[in-house]
Formats: structure tokens, sequence, C-alpha cells
């Protein structure tokens, strides 16, 4: 420093240090000048097609992740949508379930009453039949047992057929007026 005050002193000027020389300032706007080209003709491009990539991956990953997002609503609709058709179509399987299980039981209670009605229809035919053979059986012995007893008591044959068929009928029917009597009481 004492150099520059020293020439400062010989020159008669003074040299201010805090300026620099002109030919300084215009050296450095010159490579200012050549460096901002420079940047503004690679560097600066290069810099925004990166950014403008960086950009295109960020959209393009929104975008992806937004149709994928879309597409995931979609199948949940369709998922719920085919849960909701297979509740329908179980309760409907339930409810024809159930309606032929009625049928079922209806039909199974027909059947089972027209049987019993059938049995017990055979039952009283047979019971009637069974009680019409024995009433035939039973007069056919009580005429009997009245024609042999009207033979000991006349002490004579009652061979006659007519005369022995009128009298048993003719008992018989006494004999039914009788009981019709007592069981009216």
């Amino acid at each position: 420093m004492r150099e520059i005050m020293m020439l400062a002193a010989e020159g008669g000027e003074e040299v201010n240090p805090l300026v620099p020389e002109t030919y300084d300032i215009v050296w450095s706007i010159v490579c200012l000048i050549v460096v901002g080209l420079l940047f503004w003709k690679y560097v600066i491009p290069r810099v925004t097609k990166t950014l403008e990539e960086r950009t295109d991956k960020i959209e393009g990953g929104i975008a992806r992740a937004e149709a994928a997002q879309a597409e995931a609503q979609q199948t949940l609709q369709q998922y719920q949508q085919q849960l909701a058709d297979a509740r329908l179509e179980a309760a409907r399987i339930r409810e024809d379930a159930r309606t032929q299980g009625q049928q079922i039981l209806a039909q199974m209670r027909t059947d089972a009453q027209a049987e019993s009605d059938r049995i017990v229809a055979a039952g009283h035919s047979q019971l009637e039949a069974q009680r019409q053979q024995i009433l035939t059986e039973l007069r056919s012995e009580v005429g009997r047992t009245a024609v042999d007893l009207a033979e000991k008591i006349i002490g004579q044959s009652v061979s006659d057929e007519a005369k022995q068929a009128a009298s048993i009928d003719k008992f018989l029917s006494e004999l039914d007026d009788t009981d019709a009597i007592g069981v009216g009481r």
C-alpha cells in the first residue's frame, strides 16, 4: 500500500484504492457478457430442458396416479355392484327354497291327510263288511236256533223253508225294534 501512495504522491494525483481502473471495468463487462451469452446459449436451455422433463414426469406421475385411482374406484364400484347382486341372488334363492319347502310341507300334509282318509275309509268299509258278515251269520244262527227251539216247543218239524224264513225275519225285526227302543232310552 505504501507503493500506491508513493506513486500517487509522485503523480500528484490521489488514487482511490477502492475504485478500479477503467480497463478493468471494460474487460470485466466483456467477460460478463461472454459468460452470460454462454449461459444463455448452452446452460439455460439444458436447465430448462431438465426442469421441463422433471415437470413432465411429475405431471405424468400425477396423471397416472389419478388414472389408477379412477380405475381402482371403478373396480371398487363393480365389486360392490357384484356383491349387491350376489346378496340379492342369495336372498332370492333363500326365498325360493323357503317357498319350495312350504310347498313340499303342504304337499306332504295333503298326501298324509289323503292317505289317512284312505286308511280310515278302508277301515270303515272293512268294519262295515265285517259287521254285515257277522250280522248275516248271526241272523242265520239265530234263525236256526229259533227253528230248533220252535221244533222243540211245538214238538214237530218246521220244515217249510218259506215259513222258516218268514218266522226268522219276524223274530229278528222284533229283536231290532226292541234294541232300538233300548238304545233310545
